[in-house]
């Protein structure tokens, strides 16, 4: 596809980080599969990786981290 930010990089498979703030919390999860696009390096999350994310970080959330930096689990 055809990256909606730059407009002229097409996406390809890769893995990216994903960053997330919550009230006082920071969550990193790193490697998670994207569509990453080749000119200006934006991912596109799909939903099953989204749902992932989701779930993960509300785990780190329960946890009570500050700050958590954790590798992408597939479900």
């Amino acid at each position: 596809m055809t990256c909606v930010i730059c407009k002229t990089g097409n996406t390809v498979s890769g893995k990216a980080t994903f960053v997330a703030e919550r009230e006082d919390h920071t969550f990193v999860l790193r490697h998670v599969p994207a569509q990453v696009c080749g000119q200006c390096g934006e991912p596109y999350f799909g939903e099953t990786e989204t749902e992932q994310i989701l779930r993960q970080i509300d785990q780190a959330a329960r946890s009570g981290a500050a700050v958590a930096v954790l590798d992408y689990q597939a479900a």
